[in-house]
């Protein structure tokens, strides 16, 4: 590792040795493996000597057949039902901050609901000066607003807490996405309906085959809470909760209560029972914290990583990776490639949102070292994401949720990348 020029290449030396390389690949035969050799310039591939498929016949856009693996994935043994499960998000594959609606991680409880909007209705009652009972079309008649925000299940790492266990990103951090979000400002709704003074809670309630319900806290339904019905632009995925769903942004997943039909104001929470189980977190002297709604700031690299291998060979490597917090922007990102013994800053590259997933470089040259590769976010409040570790001192191994500790990748020789634990 102390031989590792770690510094970041200067734009010309950058500019330089991707001239290298391209002179290296132009002199070089194309290697096993690596497409038809008889492609490589000058000779002329068979797809630019006929014509293409016309615009008609692919109305909705697909990705290349060639990027067929680029696609959720299901752990079977996870749950004992497919209908009470979860498909994880392949953040290997992907760049920037937007989750592709289709690659959007799934958890549901009793199956995809697909709901007839014309036959849908969202009703709010309860403690309220004048309920209201609303088609999606008398929905989208009030005043929108469109926000990006980050989406993450309260178990995401959760199989991690006592030590590695899935050899993959997309496994470990998977259950998180992050697209825009098109709707209705829940805010304005309970005023058009009229809260009344004693009203402190909401009951909000799916119209999906578990009659999935939740308890929300009144301040956080008029802070910045969403009902939404668009998601990156076009109407929301049936596994998403279409028609419209519950967006409770920087708060736990469990909580964005999907095919949304009622939401009732009372003067406390709901359910005590589940909400006993739901939502608290298991400590090591036997008592639980309760409430833990809000998701701490967190940071995965995505590449290199167990799907992600180096497959170039030592020279220039970028790291690439995502950081979000719940309570609010991500202010910095670090990264480690030894264990956490030295840390280097990370480059924030595109926006910067409030509740939203962030994007993170370093770039290095590697020397063909083994590597520990790790991450590990600042958010806008100072609090630093911490090591295992330090999280298992204080919360022991108990609980599956809200696991933000950093994680590390075992980068190997041949550049094989492995989930592993460091002290």
């Amino acid at each position: 590792m102390s031989k590792m020029d770690s510094s970041r290449q200067s734009r010309r030396s950058f500019l330089a040795a991707g001239a290298g390389v391209a002179a290296s690949v132009l002199a070089k035969p194309a290697a096993a493996g690596a497409g038809n050799p008889a492609n490589q310039p000058p000779n002329v591939p068979e797809w630019t000597k006929s014509l293409g498929e016309g615009v008609a016949v692919r109305p909705y856009g697909k990705p290349s057949k060639f990027e067929k693996d680029v696609v959720r994935r299901d752990v079977e043994w996870l749950t004992a039902s497919r209908e009470s499960s979860v498909s994880f998000t392949p953040l290997h594959e992907l760049e920037g901050i937007i989750t592709p609606n289709g690659l959007c991680f799934e958890r549901h409880h009793g199956g995809i609901a697909e709901v007839d909007p014309a036959d849908h209705r969202l009703m709010i009652h309860g403690l309220v000066e004048r309920p209201l009972i609303l088609t999606l079309e008398e929905l989208k008649r009030y005043p929108r607003v469109n926000r990006i925000h980050f989406m993450e299940c309260a178990a995401n790492s959760g199989m991690e807490w006592r030590g590695a266990q899935l050899n993959g990103c997309q496994f470990t951090h998977g259950m998180i996405h992050c697209v825009q979000y098109t709707g209705v400002s829940l805010r304005t709704l309970l005023e058009e309906a009229g809260v009344k003074t004693n009203g402190k809670w909401l009951l909000v309630e799916g119209a999906d085959a578990a009659a999935m319900d939740r308890s929300l806290p009144i301040e956080k339904a008029l802070d910045d809470c969403i009902i939404a019905y668009k998601m990156n632009g076009e109407a929301l995925y049936p596994e998403q909760g279409y028609p419209m769903r519950l967006v409770v942004p920087g708060w736990q997943g469990n909580l964005w209560v999907k095919w949304l039909r009622r939401i009732k104001v009372g003067d406390q929470p709901w359910h005590t029972r589940e909400e006993t189980s739901k939502y608290t977190d298991l400590m090591p002297n036997g008592k639980a914290r309760r409430f833990t709604w809000s998701m701490d700031a967190k940071s995965v690299i995505t590449s290199p990583s167990p799907q992600a291998p180096i497959r170039h060979g030592k020279g220039f490597t970028i790291v690439s990776g995502l950081a979000w917090s719940g309570a609010g922007k991500v202010k910095r990102v670090d990264v480690s490639l030894d264990g956490g013994r030295n840390w280097w800053p990370a480059r924030l590259d595109g926006p910067v949102l409030d509740k939203a997933l962030t994007r993170f470089y370093y770039e290095f040259d590697w020397n063909g070292e083994p590597l520990l590769l790790q991450s590990r976010v600042q958010d806008e409040t100072g609090y630093v994401q911490p090591s295992k570790a330090e999280l298992r001192k204080i919360r022991g191994v108990n609980s599956i949720y809200h696991n933000n500790g950093i994680q590390t990748w075992h980068v190997q020789a041949n550049g094989e990348v492995e989930n592993v634990e460091v002290a």
